[in-house]
Parts: structure tokens; sequence; C-alpha cells
């Protein structure tokens, strides 16, 4: 073997497993094992024992696809290696994540819950791989309850960890060790939070072609899948397509068949076999995942605040003395750990006192806003930091919504945003090293759009006028005012304040497409204008470039609302908003869309969202009316932001826009009326209404009518009229003011008016 040749992380991984063998104990001894790899990552040379498997690792990598069942066949035959050899691939994380994180009522505990969460995903569990370093708890807590299980693992096994599930390779007599291994450390640490692994060993030749029968011939490979294509079988044609995909020509069918009989084939697996075990069933040789963790009550003894398990203790040394069981005395204060309120060096004495055998020792917990102070310490973002640092004081970290809300008036908004077209996507990735490619992308620019949106628009907050008992004392400090709940793969969960948010949302959402268009390998072949997809200006809307974009759900609410029933909601929200970005397809438009929601009153909704609007603002006078037009796309939120700041430097009277709105639900000419009525008699921005408003959004369908709408716009696919008066009357108090003057073409068209 050469030197200077050089593997990359995952072939390096999968020629561990196979010169590790099919057994507990390596075949070669572990010394070998190390030396080959230090070989394959420097480009040295690689033991003289290994060197057969090492090529055989290297011709994996460079077969090419074979078109017929012959050619496969005499592939198993010259690669007898590659096709007798087994190796371990393991799947799993955490499930019904929100339903840990959110079953507390105070932000403490989910921020500890999320927290925790991430620490494990994060921390602990590419930790029993050695990456990102080796943690002396995680390796004492392995040797304990898998003794043989680490000295198997190595990082280069990983292929992706950071998106909340882990997926990795692994000797192939460990898949179940590994799997169990996973599941026991979520409940170790959390002891209430549910967590599914699964495995399985695959021949080495079916990462490159898919699954494959143990008897090569009864394979359906190109030849049956062509013919079952062409048969008169309608049903059984249906089911191939269906298993393959909707091939449009010949050249699409081989792609198509190439696309899943592939290391895909390999992940869909182990996603059945995912939701086989997080449903119940049984698993040979493993234990019954059936009976998760559960803590029971008893009628005479004291809840903890939750009120779903026994409390262990009163912490009077806490804000509001709450009662904790164990479970969130843990998420309590691995929050407080990652709000750097203590230190894992000097825990506190109420957590000391407790006894507990549990200990948050190990890796730092680190939160997500210290994240955000090292991203904007870095050079390349110094002009950001540079505008968002306006004190000298290192602001802290906000420690309750009150805080946040006391940025914007006593109220915050919930931003839950979450990649689109992930999975129609990763049916198309084909090696283990594409998938760890595209989850490191994803991560990063899921990550740093959510920092430079927040350093963009927000700036820290000197906190005033805090009259509660528990926070009065915090007066005159300064707080960076958000809280990122969670970031993991293309999810993000945020609190910010409400006058930023919808600005904060929509730069997340263009962030994320420009971030993944720098990084290479997804622009659009043939990106075409998306104009029907708009109805603000859409001559002003730029085409989608990003095969792949994010939407978001906003909840903007009082600091008040209970912050179980605000997840609700903005999960809502962000479905909505979802199902608009899958319509607006056909116009072409593939970019990121937002819906939104302004709740001044925690009981103005008692069902859904989509009852409330169903129900509530859409109605026949004449003509269907809705008196909303969310969701909006990324280009729509831009404007919508737009036409409130154009109304707040003409001083609109309010009182004329709830007056306007009021009008919106006695039918469609009758409003049309009355808004002209008010127009009319403006003494000022008569041209940013026409500008920002009329032209921008209320412009007939019919080119040759100058005429407008106003309020209203004409849905011609659903032949509705709907409008953005009542929402655009919802958030004006929750934009920030420009302080820029009109415009002088503005002031023109004001003069001729």
């Amino acid at each position: 073997m050469r030197s200077g040749l050089h593997m990359d992380s995952i072939a390096i991984g999968i020629a561990w497993c196979v010169a590790w063998g099919d057994r507990r104990k390596p075949q070669f001894d572990l010394s070998v094992l190390q030396e080959m790899r230090r070989a394959l990552t420097s480009g040295g040379e690689v033991p003289a024992q290994v060197r057969e498997i090492v090529d055989r690792v290297r011709a994996l990598e460079k077969l090419e696809f074979p078109q017929t069942l012959e050619k496969l066949t005499e592939l198993t035959e010259t690669h007898s290696v590659l096709w007798e050899s087994k190796i371990g691939l393991v799947y799993g994380g955490a499930t019904k994540i929100k339903q840990y994180v959110f079953e507390a009522a105070k932000l403490p505990d989910i921020r500890g819950a999320s927290a925790l969460l991430d620490r494990i995903n994060l921390v602990d569990i590419p930790a029993f791989f050695g990456e990102p370093q080796k943690s002396v708890s995680v390796s004492q807590w392995l040797k304990e309850n898998f003794p043989t299980l680490e000295a198997a693992l190595v990082k280069e096994l990983l292929v992706y960890y950071k998106g909340g599930n882990i997926l990795a390779f692994c000797p192939a007599a460990f898949v179940d060790d590994l799997a169990n291994a996973i599941e026991k450390r979520y409940t170790y640490e959390t002891l209430t939070a549910n967590s599914c692994a699964v495995g399985e060993k695959f021949k080495l030749l079916e990462i490159r072609l898919g699954l494959l029968p143990d008897n090569i011939q009864d394979t359906f490979w190109l030849e049956k899948y062509r013919q079952a294509n062409s048969e008169s079988d309608r049903v059984k044609r249906e089911l191939v397509k269906a298993c393959f995909g909707y091939p449009k020509n010949d050249s699409e069918e081989v792609d198509f068949f190439q696309n899943r009989k592939s290391f895909n084939e390999l992940t869909t697996r182990l996603a059945i076999l995912f939701n086989q075990r997080r449903s119940g069933n049984d698993f040979p040789n493993r234990p019954s995942r059936r009976y998760p963790p559960m803590f029971e009550t008893h009628p005479y003894l004291r809840r903890d605040e939750s009120d779903r398990r026994s409390a262990i203790a009163r912490i009077s040394d806490l804000p509001g003395n709450p009662s904790l069981s164990e479970s969130l005395v843990r998420k309590r204060i691995v929050g407080q750990i990652a709000k750097r309120e203590v230190f894992q060096e000097n825990l506190p004495t109420w957590f000391t006192n407790l006894g507990l055998d549990w200990q948050p020792t190990g890796i730092r917990i680190k939160s997500w806003v210290a994240e955000f102070e090292d991203y904007l310490n870095k050079p390349e973002n110094s002009q950001l930091a540079s505008d968002y640092y306006t004190i000298d004081p290192q602001p802290e970290e906000a420690r309750s919504l009150r805080e946040i809300g006391n940025a914007s008036q006593g109220f915050v908004a919930y931003i839950y945003a979450d990649g689109n077209n992930m999975g129609g996507y990763i049916q198309q990735i084909q090696t283990p090293q594409e998938y760890k490619k595209f989850s490191e992308d994803i991560f990063q620019a899921t990550e740093q759009s959510v920092y430079k949106a927040l350093a963009e628009h927000l700036r820290p907050h000197l906190l005033n006028n805090l009259t509660d008992p528990d926070n009065e004392d915090r007066n005159d400090r300064w707080i960076h005012p958000f809280e990122i709940l969670a970031i993991g793969g293309d999810d993000v969960m945020l609190i910010v304040p409400a006058d930023r948010a919808l600005a904060i949302a929509k730069t997340i959402g263009e962030e994320f497409e420009n971030i993944l268009l720098q990084t290479g390998g997804y622009r659009l072949d043939n990106s075409r204008p998306s104009y029907a997809a708009h109805r603000y200006s859409p001559e002003k809307a730029t085409p989608s470039h990003c095969k792949l974009s994010m939407s978001a759900g906003v909840l903007i609410t009082a600091e008040d609302t209970p912050i179980y029933y605000a997840q609700k909601l903005t999960n809502q929200l962000l479905k909505s908003a979802k199902k608009s970005g899958k319509t607006l397809k056909d116009a072409g438009y593939l970019g990121g869309t937002i819906d939104f929601l302004v709740m001044k009153s925690v009981t103005m909704i008692a069902s859904s969202i989509e009852d409330f609007r169903k129900e509530g603002l859409t109605m026949n006078r004449g003509a269907k009316l809705k008196l909303y037009a969310a969701p909006y796309t990324l280009h729509e939120i831009g404007g919508l932001i737009q036409s409130v700041k154009a109304l707040q430097k003409a001083e609109f009277p309010k009182s004329q826009l709830y007056q306007i709105r009021s009008f919106l639900e006695r039918g469609k000419q009758t409003t049309i009326l009355n808004y002209r009525y008010f127009r009319t008699r403006l003494k000022q921005g008569k041209a940013e209404l026409r500008a920002e408003f009329e032209d921008a959004w209320c412009k007939p369908k019919d080119k040759e009518n100058k005429g407008n709408l106003a309020p209203w716009m004409f849905d011609l696919k659903e032949g509705v009229y709907e409008t953005i008066w009542r929402e655009l009357v919802d958030i004006y108090d929750f934009i920030e003011e420009d302080s820029e003057p009109i415009s002088e073409e503005l002031a023109n068209m004001e003069v001729d008016s």
C-alpha cells in the first residue's frame, strides 16, 4: 500500500468495521486497527494485515452501478469480501420531545429540559465515539453498563448526530449494544424523556446498491423494474411506481431506480424499524420498549409543579418555593447551569442538599445564547457584533418571559421554524458521505441563520419597571432579549420580543437559503419566476434559487400566556405555513412561508386556529370573503412590514385603521366605499397608502383595469376576496418604526393626490 493515500472519514469507519470482523472480539489486534485508522487519516503506510480490507473498501467507493442482474451477480463473485462481510448500522434519538420539554409550565424548567436533551444529542451520544471529545463521565458510564462497546467505536463511524437523531455505523456484533446504550442514556439522564434506537446488520455491498436478498437471483433489479412499469396490471404498476417514483421517460426510469437502490434504502429500512419499535413492538434480543419510565403518584403525597409526579423536596431557595420531583430537579439545575446562573464547579446548596446519586457533571453544558456570543466573536462577524453590541457591559441571559417582554411592551413572540422538502431531498441521497455532508450543511445553515437574524434585528435591552418580587432586583441590568429553546437539524424554536418577530422569522428563512447556496449543491438547475405566488408587488419578487427552504409559525402574545398553550398554537401556525408552501410549488415558488397570529387575549381562540379562521373570519356577503390573508411568502412578509411602516411614517390615524377593519364584515362593496371615503378625508399619508397598500396589494387580476379593489385582493384560484387589513392592524403596534424620512417619490405622489 503506497503512502499518501487518504480516505474520507466514512470510508475509514467502514474499513474499521470490516477489519474488526463480525464478532465481539476483533479479528486483529486492536493496535493494528488503530494504526490502520491513523494511516488512512494521515496518508501513511497501512499495516500489511489489513491492506486487502482497505483495498476492498476503496473498491466499494468506485463500483459502477450494474445495469443488469447478470452484472450484479458477477459483482458478488468478483467482490466476495463485499458480499460476505457484514456491517452494523444504528439509527435512534429522542421521541415525543415536545411532550418532555413542555410538560412543565415555567420557562426555567423548559429551558433545562431543552438544554439536557441538547447535551445528550450533541455531547453524550457522540462521546460514545470519542466525538467531539472524550467525556470522563460518559466513558465511565459506558464501562459500567456496556463494558466492551467503547473500544469498538471510533468517531469516523458517525454519519450524523446534530439533527436530534443519530445515524452511525458499528461493528456487526455491537448493533444491539449501541442501540440499547442510546436508549439507556436518555433514560439515565432525564428519567422521563422517551427515546428509541434500532439497528441492523447489512452486507457491505448493500451500502452501495441497497437491500439485496441472500439469493442474488431473487433480486428485483432493472429488468424486472422495467417489466413491471410496462405491464398492463395497473395495481402492480402503481405499487412499483409508489416505491421507486414516477418517471417521465426511460432516462428518468433508470435514475429513479438508482436513487432507490442505494444507501437510501438502508436508512428507509431503519426508519421503518424505528417506527415499529417506537409503537411498542418487540425486537429480538432487546428489552421491550412497551413500558416507558413512569413515576406513580400517591393521593397523600405532594405532587410536583407539573402535577404528574411525586415531589421529592420543597425548595425554599428558589423563587416561589417550588415542589420538585427528581425529573424537574434535573431540568432546573441543568437550566441554571446553561444560563450561567450557577456553575458545575460550585453547585448551589439547594441541589447538593438533596443528596442525589445523579450529578450534572462532565462536559460543560453550554446554552445557545453562549453559542450566539461565540458566533459574534468570530473575526468574520466583527461588523455584525459591532452593530449588535451598543453597550460596553456584557449582557446577561434573559431569565424569564417577563424580561423578554420588557423589551416589547409586555408582549413576546414564539417562532417555530422547520425546513421544507427535506424528505424529498433526502430520498435522492445515495451514499453515507452525502448523508453526512447534508446533515452538517443543514445544521450549519439553521444555526447561523438564527444567529444572524437575532444579531441584525435585536440589541441588548436594559431592564426597567420590573415590579414582581421575583425579578424586581433585575432592573437596570442589560440582557440578551431572546430565548433559544432549541436548534436541531432544520428545527428552530425561539422566543423574541414581539415587535421584531416577523422581521426575525423572515431573515431566518432568507439566510437559511443563502447559506445553503453558498455551500454548493443546493441550487436549482432551472429557477423560474414565481410571480403568481406573490400578492405583494409580484414584479419585485426574486425567483427561488434554492432546492430547500424554511417555513415558520409566529405567535405574538402577552408575556403571561401559558407556554404550553402558546407552543400548541405556534405548532398549528407552522403546519399552516408548510401547507401553503406546498400549494405554491405549482406557481414555481420553492421559498419559505410564514403564518402568524396576534393573540392579545388567551381566550381569543377556543379551538384550533383553522377553525377560528374558518368560522370567525370567513363569510359570504354576496361574495365569499376572507378577513385574513395568511400565510405569506417571505417576499409578502417584507411587503406587509413595509406597508405598516409607511402608515407609521404618515401618522395614519389609528382610529380610522380600526374603523376600516370594522367595515370588513359588512361586505365587499360597503368596505370599498367606506375605505375610499376615509382615504379621501386623509390630510396626509395618501401617497403612502396608495404606494404601499393599494398599488402593491390590491390591483385587479385584469391587467387592463387600472383601478384597485382596496382593501380587498381577489384570489383567482379559489374565487374568494381576501384582505391584509385585519392583520395589518393587528401588527401595527408590533412593527418597529423607521426613523428614515418619506422618500421624494412618495412626497411627489402626496402632492399629486
